[in-house]
């Protein structure tokens, strides 16, 4: 029998998520800030406390190093922790209990203890979030041995991956595109109108269902040009790719750490072109580690120089917010610069 199919957003596809896993496994605990009665300022949480009860998804005070620490030791004595960081501008404080306890557990212990905890928390920017609610900060993590690293951009890919992930013995961060909730640009004035398809808006099982992190997915398939993307930016890519009428691969990475390299090289050996997208800060940024692969496993391929297109090293400006997002004109003129080469 066919498994039932339902409209959802990202929001609803992590709250199916979330509600699966807890229904399945007693282990499965959500907490984090306003994220039991209120459900979340996302409403991604929304009626689980309800539904699980007041020990299963529960509120924390606002310190995120105690929750992150509170997740490890629960992790390592046999819970499946769900933390949320309520934006990912916040989770520094965190920082030091990720890299240092939860990513080197397994490690330390020589595998008598193992961290199986989930940090759920919205990145990016293009919502008028301003400096402190805005950040991509993706690349400090991918950094950090035996931590995963996971940002989807969609509600099929939200639900199954994060699924994987709280069945995964060791942590793993999971960002949630903020400007994705709601489905791809949402009342965007900033992009084209278009009649998204069922899949774009989010036709997803109603039941369990896992992705692998290890792949990456082919958004869309062309012939003249590689886009490595991930997040929001796969929605970007395509709209500048409909906007110039270049025909371009669109790798979705699905997953920075682990990385698909083999669909990497696949695509930039068949194109001869690569541009790097992502709306991050460019120094240091991720698009820094795809270019160093991409060059090092394809040079012989490249036909022109690869080119990437970031946020700028600056904070995220508030009354700047579309000069430092990547969108539409930016990444349409990268693409014409890239081709005219």
């Amino acid at each position: 029998m066919a498994e039932a199919m339902k409209q959802m957003n990202m929001i609803q596809a992590i709250n199916s998520a979330l509600d699966i896993k807890m229904s399945q496994d007693p282990d499965v605990l959500v907490f984090g800030e306003d994220v039991g009665y209120f459900g979340g300022v996302f409403r991604c949480t929304a009626g689980l406390q309800e539904k699980h009860g007041l020990h299963r998804c529960f509120d924390t005070p606002i310190a995120e190093g105690g929750i992150i620490g509170v997740a490890v030791g629960m992790a390592a004595y046999g819970l499946r922790p769900v933390a949320e960081i309520q934006f990912a501008d916040y989770i520094y404080p965190g920082y030091d209990q990720i890299a240092s306890e939860a990513a080197r557990l397994r490690y330390r212990s020589n595998g008598e203890f193992t961290a199986p905890l989930t940090i759920r928390t919205p990145v990016g920017g293009g919502i008028h979030g301003g400096q402190t609610h805005s950040q991509s900060p993706e690349a400090l993590f991918t950094h950090i041995a035996g931590l995963k690293t996971i940002i989807p951009s969609n509600p099929y890919d939200a639900k199954g991956l994060l699924i994987k992930a709280i069945e995964d013995n060791d942590p793993v961060l999971f960002l949630e595109p903020k400007r994705l909730y709601n489905g791809p640009f949402s009342g965007d004035p900033h992009m084209p109108a278009r009649n998204w398809s069922k899949h774009e808006l989010g036709e997803v099982p109603e039941g369990h269902y896992t992705i692998d992190f290890e792949k990456a997915r082919l958004h869309r398939e062309g012939a003249d040009l590689t886009i490595l993307c991930y997040g929001t930016m796969v929605w970007v890519a395509e709209a500048a790719v409909e906007a110039t009428g270049v025909d371009a691969d669109i790798v979705d990475l699905r997953s920075l750490m682990p990385l698909d390299l083999d669909a990497i090289v696949k695509s930039v050996n068949k194109t001869g072109r690569c541009l790097v997208l992502h709306e991050a800060t460019r120094t240091s940024g991720f698009g820094a580690e795809l270019i160093a692969e991409v060059q090092q496993h394809c040079f012989y391929a490249l036909e022109t120089p690869i080119v990437r297109v970031t946020g700028w090293d600056t904070p995220y400006p508030h009354a700047l917010e579309w000069e430092y997002f990547p969108g539409l004109e930016r990444v349409s003129e990268a693409i014409t610069r890239i081709m005219e080469d």
